[in-house]
């Protein structure tokens, strides 16, 4: 485990929480994903940290649907560069955790933002990509599809080998609408309702990411964020960690025991 310093009375109170629980939901972020060598898009050693691409363009716009109409090449850029991030990389001891927990408590939950399947390279099966992912590629005008290991070997923007057509990844640019069966099966869940909720490694900018928390707080369901950076949900939940989501999920992990 690593030495990092940590809130031992706030981990042994999450273990407690947990204890009691059959229904958890871990909403989580590029946060999750950087002990496995990956960048954050924002926050604190983001990637996207500079306010422009070098093409001057807002990240939010180089990896738009609108960018991915018109100027291909400039989104697949930097598509092709969160690949080439992913790419190699294994999930890591927050991944492992959270996938443990799922094992020993059957209704715990992931709505994850990221692209890069770790949740379920470590075993956890409950899974809502809401981002979609990176490895599903499509044509963006026939019926053409492949999943893909990485984009390895691929032409950057990759043209579909049965029309020619621009292919894409599945995965939800900005301006893009979210998926409606990730969204479903997010309501449902929901609905039925946890006991307790986690935000982890995400800076919860996106209102769909930050209102469960909000609606957990509401409801009297204790409400946990693991985070280095400040949030918008810091000053909303019960229990703050400001550390890195790995170190903390493994010691939350070894708190709650066999």
């Amino acid at each position: 485990m690593s030495t990092e310093a940590i809130d031992r009375a706030a981990i042994l109170a999450i273990a407690d929480i947990l204890r009691s629980a059959s229904r958890v939901l871990f909403i989580t972020g590029a946060g999750v994903s950087a002990d496995s060598g990956l960048p954050t898009y924002r926050g604190i050693g983001g990637l996207y940290d500079v306010e422009v691409t070098p093409e001057g363009y807002p990240i939010e716009v180089a990896l738009s649907g609108q960018m991915m109409r018109k100027k291909p090449e400039v989104c697949w850029k930097y598509i092709h560069q969160i690949e080439h991030a992913c790419r190699g990389a294994k999930h890591n001891a927050a991944h492992a955790a959270i996938a443990a927990i799922e094992r020993r408590i059957p209704g715990t939950w992931v709505l994850t933002q990221n692209v890069d399947r770790f949740h379920a390279a470590a075993g956890s099966r409950n899974v809502i990509e809401i981002h979609g992912n990176l490895a599903d590629l499509h044509c963006t005008k026939c019926a053409w599809r492949k999943t893909v290991a990485d984009y390895a070997g691929l032409d950057i923007p990759p043209k579909c080998p049965t029309c020619s057509s621009l292919v894409r990844p599945k995965v939800v640019l900005f301006g893009e609408t979210l998926p409606l069966g990730a969204i479903e099966l997010l309501q449902r869940e929901l609905e039925t309702g946890f006991d307790v909720v986690f935000s982890l490694g995400t800076t919860s900018v996106f209102p769909y990411i930050a209102a469960p928390v909000a609606i957990a707080k509401r409801t009297g369901v204790p409400t946990i964020e693991i985070n280095p950076g400040h949030s918008q949900v810091s000053d909303v939940v019960d229990i703050r960690l400001a550390a890195r989501a790995a170190v903390a999920m493994e010691a939350i992990l070894a708190a709650l025991g066999s």
